[in-house]
């Protein structure tokens, strides 16, 4: 399962229709929560935008990754999912 969490910056990002309308427009068919009140920002003690978490059917952490998963062609994308198919086979 996938679930974003969406801290907005800005005014703009707090709007639940201009959340929708991004999200429709890069393709994201997961569930996303809008976190206005930074309650799962803080919980996680997230400190950078975007801040990616996989975890396992358990509910364990098992990777994370800070900033976006592609900068500079860092290929995150790629590392990410071979390490949901080793879970998925797990």
């Amino acid at each position: 399962m996938v679930l974003g969490i969406h801290t907005p910056e800005t005014q703009h990002e707090r709007s639940t229709e201009n959340v929708r309308a991004a999200a429709k427009k890069e393709g994201l068919e997961f569930p996303i929560a809008i976190d206005r009140d930074k309650a799962a920002w803080n919980a996680w003690a997230n400190r950078m935008w975007p801040s990616v978490y996989l975890l396992d059917a358990d509910g364990y952490l098992r990777r994370w990754w800070y900033g976006e998963l592609n900068w500079k062609g860092a290929g995150a994308q790629k590392i990410f999912a071979k390490h949901i198919d080793e879970l998925v086979k797990a």
